[in-house]
């Protein structure tokens, strides 16, 4: 499948899950951040039908970790960041329905700070090819990521897969965060 065929298939998928079915991925997935390692984490705000919610981040925060949050830019570029300090900090974003971070911007650069990155995604396969929705984004930002940061990405158990296209572009994902396997690592090893 493409790209495109990929991304309407989870999508729809995601649409259909039950409601109750999120929330408990949610629970699990903030219970899961308990043993992420690393002082500094780069995170972000799920939306729509993305799996999780702001409890992982208070999770990430409620163990002394620095918590980063993006900033979409007006242009494309680059994604800008800041700090998370609670719930109340959040406002409107210029993607409609994204909640982001108020506070003082900090700059693409500071993801160079992160140990870990969090990475939304709609599915990662077996070599830790990510298919994200397809801005570019976080395949713009990566390039700032300190060498030897973790990448993981965030998706439901289903979203992995054995193989996706997979573009010279494309980061590799070093790992997963599931609701139900927690973090694993990636590549796969068959």
């Amino acid at each position: 499948m493409s790209k495109a065929e990929w991304r309407t298939r989870i999508t729809a998928e995601r649409r259909s899950q039950a409601t109750e079915e999120r929330s408990r991925e949610a629970l699990s997935l903030a219970a899961a951040a308990a043993g992420i390692p690393g002082e500094v984490v780069a995170a972000y705000v799920p939306f729509g039908t993305e799996p999780g919610s702001i409890l992982l981040l208070d999770q990430l925060r409620d163990q002394d970790k620095r918590v980063l949050l993006p900033i979409v830019p007006d242009e494309p570029g680059p994604l800008d960041w800041a700090a998370y300090e609670g719930p109340s900090t959040l406002g409107p974003g210029r993607l409609r329905g994204l909640l982001e971070p108020v506070g003082r911007r900090l700059g693409a650069d500071t993801l160079e700070t992160a140990d870990l990155i969090l990475i939304p995604a709609l599915a990662v396969d077996d070599e830790g090819v990510r298919l994200g929705r397809g801005a570019g984004y976080y395949d713009r930002s990566l390039g700032s990521a300190a060498p030897g940061a973790a990448l993981i990405a965030v998706v439901r158990d289903g979203e992995l897969v054995r193989e996706l296209p997979a573009e010279p572009h494309d980061f590799r994902m070093t790992g997963v965060l599931t609701p139900d396997r927690g973090v694993a690592p990636r590549p796969v090893i068959h």
